[in-house]
């Protein structure tokens, strides 16, 4: 799909916003309110736009540690990734898994109350895993920048 200007800014609105009403974004876009409904529909139905979220204060609810892991495995080959990749998928601390290149296969980014919890996630979960080489892992200290809205070309 080939997104013009009012798309961009649409999606560039939205993702400041996900609550605006259609009315404001269609003010702010330029458009009337119909054919910015339109078009948002047209990006949702395309898959541009994938979903709305709402993004909740960890601190407040007392899950504040952030643990960047990475993994590397003793067997790479295709069964064994898919089998790392759908156990790690189960995890509901494990917010993000990329497959990476370099020195490990796997960037985590594990999201739990405090280091007595990432204990019991690490050696009951990680160093269990059949196909775990080696695990390394760095605690954030504070977080300097965090954006929600994509760079649109």
């Amino acid at each position: 799909m080939k997104l013009d200007q009012i798309d961009r800014k649409i999606l560039h609105h939205l993702q400041e916003n996900a609550r605006i009403t259609n009315a404001d974004l269609a003010e702010k876009v330029g458009l009337s309110p119909t054919p910015c409904l339109r078009r948002l529909r047209r990006l949702e139905s395309e898959d541009i736009i994938k979903g709305y979220h709402t993004e909740v204060n960890r601190e407040a609810l007392g899950i504040g540690v952030t643990v960047v892991i990475m993994i590397k495995l003793e067997r790479e080959d295709e069964a064994s990734l898919r089998s790392f990749e759908a156990e790690i998928s189960e995890r509901p601390e494990v917010v993000e898994c990329y497959l990476v290149t370099g020195k490990f296969d796997y960037f985590l980014r594990v999201i739990i109350p405090n280091l007595v919890d990432y204990e019991a996630f690490l050696s009951e979960t990680l160093l269990r895993m059949n196909n775990v080489a080696s695990v390394e892992s760095s605690f954030t200290l504070r977080q300097v920048t965090k954006k929600n809205v994509l760079p649109l070309p």
